[in-house]
């Protein structure tokens, strides 16, 4: 499996909830196994990502931040 994103989902000046919700919608356009990339500027998607794939299944495959944008890839589990 690769880590590589098969969709990337540019939520970059978006607030909480928006970066979570439109998370769960871009995770069931992919295929079980395939990574999505979210990028996002709000400090809140750290732990918002970490509770979400808590409560989900999905996988937290990495979480960086670069230039005030955090890349977070997740793999989507079911």
């Amino acid at each position: 499996m690769s880590d590589e994103p098969a969709s990337v989902l540019d939520c970059t000046g978006m607030q909480c909830p928006l970066p979570v919700i439109k998370t769960a919608q871009a995770m069931k356009g992919i295929n079980v196994g395939d990574v999505l990339e979210l990028l996002a500027t709000d400090p809140g998607v750290e732990p918002d990502m970490k509770a979400w794939t808590g409560r989900t299944g999905n996988e937290l495959v990495s979480l960086t931040q670069e230039n005030g944008v955090f890349h977070v890839r997740l793999r989507r589990a079911r």
